[in-house]
């Protein structure tokens, strides 16, 4: 399939790859570790006490399936498929919707419930993909388009590795000499919402480069 907006499609499918990983390393591979044990309740903490790391690594989530090992393999595979078909088909007719479908999925599966923040507007200027994407065009003048689309690999590039220091956190909650989880906890959230600003940035900046080539 033709679609208009190459650096908006790998925008997308770099920040859907780091969502399937997030549900993958952060929830379903603890909660496998949990073993073949009742979660006792829709709400969880993917990472029992004998893989904590730190106070507040819980990685906390929901899940319908009422076993630790059960949910964690689903969370795993829906991961997996978020990750595939994030490479493969989010460019495709109905690519945003199944995206949009498999991260239900994950969070209905222990996936977690953090990363919506950047799924978001992920999902939201994916939907653009195979757009023309004239609104943007209208609002922008070609010389901001050319700055903006100068430091569209530097901001995905912030994105992703905002998005990766959140998860580092989420686990182990190291920061080089920081050991007050109050404070590690604050700089989780800072980065949680640092992220889903830098991913909307790295998308405007797609955007305009789209636009202009």
């Amino acid at each position: 399939m033709t679609y208009f907006n190459k650096k908006t499609r790998i925008t997308a499918s770099a920040m859907g790859v780091l969502l399937g990983l997030a549900g993958i390393v952060n929830h379903g591979v603890f909660e496998i570790l949990q073993g073949f044990t009742p979660t006792n309740g829709f709400y969880i903490e993917a990472i029992g006490e004998a893989h904590r790391f730190w106070l507040y690594g819980t990685e906390g989530a929901f899940t319908i399936i009422h076993n630790f090992l059960i949910t964690g393999i689903f969370a795993v595979l829906a991961g997996l498929a978020i990750i595939v078909w994030s490479l493969k088909y989010i460019h495709t007719k109905h690519g945003t919707t199944i995206f949009l479908l498999l991260t239900v999925l994950l969070i209905l599966v222990g996936g977690g419930i953090g990363f919506i923040i950047v799924f978001i507007p992920t999902w939201a200027f994916a939907s653009q993909i195979n757009k023309a994407l004239g609104w943007w065009k209208k609002i922008f003048p070609f010389g901001l388009r050319k700055i903006l689309s100068s430091f569209w690999i530097f901001s995905l590039a912030a994105a992703m590795i905002s998005w990766l220091i959140v998860m580092e956190l989420g686990i182990f909650g190291y920061i080089p000499g920081q050991n007050n989880p109050d404070i590690i906890l604050d700089t989780v959230f800072i980065l949680l919402f640092s992220s889903a600003f830098l991913t909307c940035i790295s998308f405007i900046c797609a955007y305009s480069g789209d636009i202009n080539r």
